[in-house]
């Protein structure tokens, strides 16, 4: 009996997770499904993938598998420690170890497996789930898979975050013609963007993905969620920021100023005498909103009024005259 090597014909490392496994599997199902390529051979190569991904996608198969699997020979000659069925939970009715190791076949064998894995794991299956073979995998044509997830890029307004909005958007959906061909549609949704989202979020849509194989559900959307860039706002997470502008009086001797706010609209903000520039005034909770909503700060820019008049070069003069002010004081030079 031939000894399969199961993270190779899915083109895993040994040390792949569950969805890794997952997602080599499904690439090459759908490759090799009998719906889809008729070339020879690609049936018997969808078996072997099925065959593989049934027993690495089980836990309990596939520690069984990873221990023992490397240890088989050519013929009847592996032999399980003894306790081993009951250590895997695959002690089901009617399996027993004989002189050749585990009994298969029968009406509960893996029908349509490779002996490897009829003799490995096909009785212990037929005793716990009394019937045998890869789940939704019924002969040729007769498998249900799901429909592949699509990913889409949405890009949203910042005010979009604070109030929602309704958005159209276009997809390219995979799906099979008459002959079994793979070919793309256009698609256009109008999805709802919720309020509260954030940079980077991912929002899903169950069964607006492409269409299933064999009457299998459809995948699912996937939008992931980016701000335009804003030339006032910068969003980091649920916080949001400003850089406000303010006259050097006004940082000087305070001042009250209006503020833009992220979802539209003002706020009147008081700017504490002696401001320096640079300095964050926060607005607690006007951030983007949540369970535990954001902070909107304020940060505040001096600005300098240009010396391109005489009476404007005039007046820094007298500034330079009756302030006593050297803004490089605390350098040591």
């Amino acid at each position: 009996m031939e000894f399969k090597d199961y993270y190779k014909i899915l083109g895993v490392e040994r040390g792949a997770s569950a969805d890794e496994i997952k997602r080599a599997y499904r690439k090459l199902a759908r490759k090799y499904h009998p719906d889809i390529n008729k070339e020879a051979g690609a049936e018997d190569k969808f078996k072997e993938v099925s065959e593989a991904y049934e027993v690495l996608s089980d836990a309990e198969k596939r520690k069984a598998y990873d221990q023992f699997g490397a240890n088989w020979k050519e013929g009847q000659n592996f032999r399980p420690p003894p306790g081993w069925e009951e250590q895997f939970g695959f002690g089901g009715a009617g399996a027993h170890a004989g002189a050749g190791g585990f009994a298969s076949g029968g009406a509960g064998g893996a029908s349509g497996f490779s002996d490897f894995f009829e003799t490995l794991f096909g009785q212990a299956r037929a005793g716990r789930d009394g019937a045998s073979g890869f789940s939704g995998f019924g002969g040729r044509g007769g498998m249900r898979m799901k429909g592949e997830d699509v990913h889409a890029r949405v890009t949203i307004d910042l005010a979009d975050a604070y109030n929602g909005a309704q958005r159209a958007i276009s997809l390219r959906i995979p799906e099979q013609d008459a002959n079994g061909r793979v070919t793309f549609r256009e698609k256009t949704l109008n999805v709802r963007i919720p309020k509260g989202v954030k940079e980077g979020q991912h929002i899903r849509l169950k069964g607006q993905g492409g269409p299933g194989i064999g009457g299998g559900p459809a995948g699912d959307l996937l939008m992931e969620i980016h701000f335009r860039p804003d030339r006032r706002f910068k969003a980091e997470g649920r916080d949001v920021y400003l850089d406000l502008p303010v006259a050097p009086w006004e940082a000087a001797l305070g001042a009250k100023v209006k503020a833009p706010l992220p979802g539209g609209g003002a706020v009147e903000m008081k700017i504490p005498a002696g401001t320096q520039c640079g300095r964050k005034l926060r607005l607690k909770g006007k951030g983007i909103p949540g369970k535990v909503p954001g902070d909107f700060y304020v940060v505040v820019q001096v600005v300098l009024p240009p010396a391109d008049t005489d009476k404007a070069k005039e007046l820094y003069e007298e500034m330079k005259r009756e302030l006593d002010f050297n803004p490089r004081a605390g350098l040591g030079v």
